[in-house]
């Protein structure tokens, strides 16, 4: 699965109202649910990513979970995007691929 499918598998379910009433309910102190972005995103938190994967070079979208901190820093200050956020979406499709490879 590359980086691209992955994302339009997680768009389907941006701003679902079911995902909307998970994500309230697992709120943290703070308000937010960030975890809960995996499976169903907010609109803002999928124009993020998307606009962050748009400016990815090949190379970088080849193996995302493997990108440095500061590799990470750049790409989110480029698109606009949370550097949190798009840690939680490349590690989440990290653990697609091991899912799709019998390794989970």
């Amino acid at each position: 699965m590359t980086l691209e499918k992955y994302l339009q598998k997680i768009a389907k379910f941006a701003d679902e109202p079911y995902g909307r009433q998970i994500r309230q309910q697992f709120r943290d102190c703070r308000g937010s649910s960030e975890l809960a972005m995996l499976q169903s995103p907010s609109a803002g938190e999928l124009d993020q990513i998307i606009r962050a994967v748009s400016i990815m070079t090949p190379s970088e979208k080849t193996d995302p979970a493997n990108l440095t901190g500061g590799q990470l820093q750049q790409i989110a200050a480029d698109a606009g995007a949370e550097p949190g956020l798009l840690a939680i979406f490349f590690n989440g499709y990290a653990l697609e691929l091991r899912k799709e490879k019998g390794n989970v």
